[in-house]
């Protein structure tokens, strides 16, 4: 089992990684280039080779995350913008030797036919993975929202990898923050939703988790993350079951909690590896 967190490339890309190992993280996750911005990034390609030999020396598991803005379902105007983004993204996290780039789940574009944003989705990822022939792969997230919104289910995540023409290409990023405030997992239900993963092809595809708690109550529909074991409404109890998971045993899980909590995510990770006896 390996715990880590989101770490900063202030240093680059080596840099970030000798951080994650310094802190005790077994694997991390970065912003390949500015987190606001859709610009393409000239990056120095020595360094994020060095990142790829410090993480295999180390075995430091790394995935990278898409800049805030980018969109699975964009305006018309933005659809080349995240297309050339994205694909600068794979190209960096590539060659930092990282198992994929995080993508958040498209969001709803019409309020009259259903399907619209999931065409769009299909059509983006198409367009994006018939350039792309490197390892890494794009890692699809969860959604957060009330029950029934866009992107929150198993079930659509894996039909929009299944209907694209690159299903080899796409993978999985699982959100516990997300899954909570959506009601797709309420930690009582764990053993049940990972049967489905499996049943449905999910799980075999999954990459990474995202080990968040939530500031607000199950099926809230709000994203806003809090402190594994403080402040939260996911009980340890129900974290404890997530990471006695066997199906889960060998996915890296990355902190994306608060660093305004006086606990830093050194702290988080050397009491989780404590608590949970790892």
């Amino acid at each position: 089992m390996k715990f880590g967190c989101h770490v900063s490339i202030r240093e680059g890309y080596t840099g970030a990684a000798k951080h994650a190992f310094k802190i005790g993280a077994q694997a991390f996750q970065y912003f390949p280039k500015n987190p606001r911005s859709l610009s393409v990034k000239e990056f120095d390609r020595e360094d994020a080779k060095r990142c790829k030999a410090f993480c295999q020396e180390h075995s430091l598991v790394s995935v990278a995350h898409t800049p805030y803005p980018t969109s699975l379902t964009p305006s018309s105007e933005k659809k080349e913008l995240v297309i050339d983004s994205v694909l600068n993204d794979l190209e960096i996290a590539n060659t930092c030797g990282s198992t994929g780039v995080v993508v958040h789940f498209g969001s709803r574009i019409s309020e009259t036919d259903p399907l619209a944003s999931y065409h769009l989705m299909i059509d983006m990822l198409n367009t994006i993975l018939e350039q792309w022939n490197g390892e890494c792969k794009i890692l699809l997230e969860n959604n957060a929202g009330k029950p029934g919104a866009m992107g929150t289910t198993f079930e659509e995540l894996v039909q929009v990898k299944k209907l694209t023409s690159f299903p080899e290409k796409i993978g999985y990023c699982f959100d516990t923050c997300h899954a909570f405030s959506s009601g797709l997992w309420s930690g009582e239900n764990n053993e049940e939703l990972w049967e489905k993963g499996v049943e449905l092809g999910y799980l075999q595809d999954l990459e990474v988790v995202h080990l968040n708690n939530s500031k607000y109550p199950l099926s809230s529909g709000k994203d806003r993350h809090a402190n594994i074991l403080k402040g939260g409404y996911i009980e340890e109890r129900y974290f404890e079951r997530l990471f006695e998971t066997r199906y889960l045993s060998e996915v890296p899980y990355i902190l994306e909690t608060p660093s305004d909590s006086g606990i830093s995510h050194e702290e988080e990770i050397k009491m989780l590896k404590q608590k949970m006896g790892k």
